[in-house]
């Protein structure tokens, strides 16, 4: 037959597409914790029935970024200051032991990688990026660990604070100081010494922990004394 065939499998699905486009928003802050997302309105969007969109729904509320409420439908997630602490606590413990599994074996390529994400992280002037930036200099330095899973809910821990980090980084003078712990973190793993690049993460996520909780407190209270 004279057809020209398309290697299927290797396309996203239509459900795969809604979902990375929602969640970016959403870690973006495009679209804000409280914020109904309606079917039928994103269906029109991306031109498709409502079924895949319902899917990308149950995967976004699987990773805690929407939540299904009665009468309003699918709502982006509010996370409140305890839930972002404890995020931040458990990506202290697991982060700093994935690195120390991670330093001895790492190659002088993901060394060269991880300089590149930091310093495209430094010099980048759209805030919109920092995110994504932030992300691959951290994973550029844990894939040498060989702990997939342990990868996949690092993941998910960053995909529920994004937003909120994305934020502080702009509003605050975050950007300055993960500049400056990225610069230790990396020279530590290019000295090979694990255990001072897992003390200096652990520092680094306890340090955007307080941070983030300190403006969050912040700006929440200013937000209500204002009636908003």
């Amino acid at each position: 037959m004279k057809v020209k065939a398309t290697d299927i499998a290797q396309m996203a699905s239509a459900s795969d597409v809604i979902f990375d486009a929602l969640r970016e928003a959403i870690a973006k802050g495009d679209v804000t914790e409280g914020q109904v997302l309606r079917q039928d309105h994103i269906a029109r969007m991306f031109n498709v029935s409502r079924i895949p969109v319902r899917e990308a729904l149950t995967r976004l509320e699987e990773q805690g970024l929407v939540s299904t409420q009665r009468y309003r439908g699918a709502v982006v997630t509010t996370l409140s200051t305890e839930e972002i602490r404890e995020i931040f606590e458990f990506r202290a413990l697991l982060e700093p032991e994935v690195l120390r599994y991670s330093v001895a074996r790492m190659s002088d390529e993901a060394l060269e990688n991880a300089k590149r994400y930091a310093g495209a992280f430094s010099t980048e002037p759209d805030s919109s990026h920092w995110g994504e930036l932030n992300r691959r200099f951290h994973y550029s330095l844990y894939e040498a660990a060989g702990r997939p899973y342990y990868l996949q809910t690092i993941s998910g821990a960053l995909d529920r604070v994004d937003r909120y980090l994305r934020a502080q980084l702009v509003l605050t003078d975050g950007m300055a100081r993960a500049r400056r712990e990225h610069e230790g973190i990396l020279q530590a793993c290019i000295e090979r010494d694990a255990e001072k690049a897992a003390l200096l993460t652990r520092d680094h996520i306890l340090g955007a922990s307080v941070s983030l909780i300190t403006f969050l407190e912040r700006t929440r209270a200013e937000r209500e004394a204002a009636g908003g």
